[in-house]
């Protein structure tokens, strides 16, 4: 970036030329070899380089602005946005289930969320009230949630794969009157039933499993056929900064957190995707992410309901179909996490792949080592890759295809959107800072947490947090930027080089990403030491050459050699979701402890898997077989050669 010198330099020089009687324009030449020669050459690379990306970026960033605030003073919310798009076209297809080939207009769906709001408003729900959805995605699960938003009813997301304890804690710190479940995860319900409250209202949406419907369960969907489709008569009184609903996120405190999502938020996120990547009216999104988390339910499904887009739903991403949908239904965008991108490479070329129009691809994770690859094969012409948090301040994105970036910050006016690198520990994630107590920014290639400013007046700055307060405040540093100011930690270390395009480097603290989903350590960590009877146990990701993400790596104290790793796994597959289970097991003497007792992970995350680093025992959990091996030298060599299915 510019030296100081170097423009004050200039500046004085053509003060001084300009008194001694030189010609303005000789004097501007000569401040400029002032400037140039002082440095400021670097800075005049970067404006030139930069400029471009950087004018279009604060265009958005203006454009998405006005839009939040046209509707904030006209105190809308996101069901009363959607319900202008609907009566602009009514008979479009809104939401297209590719499982089922089941089709809805903006008209049904805005009548399907009429019957939710109606019916629940009837059985005394007020807004402020919260409940609890638990049902795979298809396009019921839209119009469960915002027909509850219509009533000022806040739901809670629950991520399908949570199972017994998970579960039922998620359930009770949020809150919820009641739950929605479908039939397909009916048996998960049961399992936990006694562990709910029985003031708990329980409905089934969908077709029944063998087990039948348990005796204290209402089915929904007679009594949605029986409720008014008309709009609420007397809408709730709300706004954009109000709750809309809560979507589950790991983090260092173990269990899932639920994150607030307020309509603002939900707009700002869509918004931000729509206008960054030029989406269109016409264009068809295929979106095969779960609809319980941020990228699924706003970034895809938010193009319908604000944007007026037709959005094809699969519940459950298939690499054999993913090109067959795209063809089938015409989608001109498509939605995806690192992971689905290696899946789709390694599948053998189909005809399909040449027939389709995709244009845009938007999602996280997608690695440098294969972003050309999929591009070049497949032949879509740009990447959306983004950076953000369900509950981040500091989202950011990849506005002009730079291989490998996760998006960017303006060198030129990087006050224009105040997020910031600083320094870290990156054992303990504890932030550095100076004499006077403020953080340390990072320079041009140095890896430091991103940390975005909060200002709770500005709709694209506050941060909203979780239920919980103490998990809020976990969150946020003072004194960051200046003093006295308050920070979101995003907890996630990235680089920026010269020209402020921002790499992802690694997720700090107690999370790591697997398979699409982010794992808290703290959460297996505890499942697994208390298994086995409070046993030490430090859980790390490593990285796995050619695989996405971090597979979850397990160190065991085990001083006598008596664990059974495949014993362990039996219980494991009861208590944990699949991407939460190590792939990789290390069974040693004991596991390393710094001077407060807090486990320490450095050197086992550096030594990883390779049997060469340690004696220790090691396992890896193959798939497809369904236990554990011991992990040798020929286990290893295939591993990294991309034999075991991962």
């Amino acid at each position: 970036m510019q030296a100081p010198g170097a423009g004050s330099a200039s500046v004085v020089s053509l003060v001084l030329l300009w008194l001694l009687g030189l010609p303005w324009t000789w004097s501007a030449a000569a401040a400029l070899g002032v400037y140039v020669g002082g440095g400021g050459w670097r800075f005049l690379r970067i404006v030139c380089k930069t400029a471009r990306r950087d004018l279009f970026g604060l265009f958005v960033l203006i454009r998405v602005r006005l839009e939040l605030r046209r509707h904030q003073r006209a105190r809308h919310t996101i069901p009363r946005i959607f319900q202008v798009v609907a009566r602009q076209q009514p008979d479009r297809l809104a939401l297209v289930d590719a499982g089922s080939d089941v089709c809805w207009t903006f008209a049904q769906l805005d009548a399907y969320s009429n019957a939710v709001a109606n019916l629940f408003c009837q059985l005394g729900f007020a807004p402020g009230d919260v409940v609890a959805i638990f049902l795979e995605g298809r396009p019921e699960f839209v119009g469960l949630w915002l027909g509850l938003a219509k009533v000022g009813v806040e739901a809670a997301l629950l991520n399908v794969n949570l199972r017994r304890e998970p579960l039922a804690f998620c359930l009770g710190t949020s809150g919820a009157k009641a739950l929605i479940f479908g039939g397909e995860l009916a048996a998960a319900v049961a399992e936990v039933s006694g562990q709910l409250g029985k003031s708990l209202v329980k409905f089934c949406s969908g077709e029944l499993g063998p087990e039948g419907i348990m005796p204290d369960t209402q089915l929904l969907d007679p009594l949605l056929k029986e409720a008014s489709t008309a709009p609420l008569a007397q809408p709730p009184d709300k706004g954009m900064d109000d709750r809309l609903f809560y979507i589950y996120t790991s983090g260092t405190t173990g269990l899932p957190k639920a994150a607030i999502v307020v309509h603002s938020r939900y707009y700002r996120i869509a918004a931000f995707g729509h206008h960054a990547y030029s989406m269109r009216v016409a264009d068809v999104l295929y979106d095969c992410l779960p609809l319980y988390h941020t990228a699924g339910n706003i970034m895809g499904v938010g193009q319908c309901l604000i944007y007026g887009l037709t959005v094809v739903l699969r519940k459950k991403f298939s690499a054999s179909r993913f090109w067959d949908d795209c063809v089938k239904y015409n989608c001109t965008v498509v939605q995806y996490i690192g992971e689905i991108c290696r899946y789709l490479l390694k599948q053998p070329v189909r005809e399909a792949e040449g027939r389709h129009r995709v244009r845009l691809a938007v999602g996280n994770g997608l690695r440098p080592n294969i972003w050309e690859e999929f591009t070049e094969r497949f032949g879509v012409r740009q990447i959306g890759e983004f950076y953000g948090a369900t509950e981040c301040n500091c989202s950011i994105a990849n506005m002009d295809g730079k291989v490998g970036s996760c998006g960017f910050n303006s060198r030129i006016l990087p006050h224009v959107y105040p997020i910031r690198l600083v320094k870290v520990n990156e054992d303990t994630m504890e932030l550095l800072r100076d004499a006077q107590g403020l953080c340390i920014p990072c320079q041009a290639g140095e890896p430091g947490l991103l940390v975005g400013q909060i200002n709770q007046q500005d709709p694209l700055r506050r941060f909203d947090g979780y239920i919980s307060e103490s998990a809020t405040s976990k969150k946020i540093a003072h004194s960051v930027f200046r003093k006295g100011d308050s920070a979101y930690l995003s907890g996630d270390v990235l680089v920026m080089d010269e020209l402020g395009y921002m790499y992802f480097r690694d997720r700090g603290g107690d999370t790591f990403r697997w398979r699409g989903e982010n794992v808290s350590t703290t959460e297996v960590e505890s499942v697994l030491s208390r298994l086995l009877g409070q046993t030490d146990v430090a859980v790390y990701g490593v990285a796995v050459p050619g695989v996405e993400g971090k597979a979850g790596m397990a160190a065991i104290a085990d001083p006598h050699g008596q664990l059974s790793p495949n014993a362990l796994y039996q219980e494991l597959q009861k208590v944990l979701a699949p991407y939460a289970r190590p792939i990789f097991l290390r069974l040693l003497p004991q596991v390393d402890t710094t001077g407060t007792f807090k486990i320490q992970k450095t050197r086992l995350q550096h030594e990883g898997f390779d049997p060469r680093q340690t004696s220790d025992r090691l396992f890896f959990l193959d798939l497809k077989q369904g236990h554990y091996l011991p992990l040798d030298q020929g286990v290893y060599t295939r591993i990294c050669s991309g034999a075991f299915a991962l």
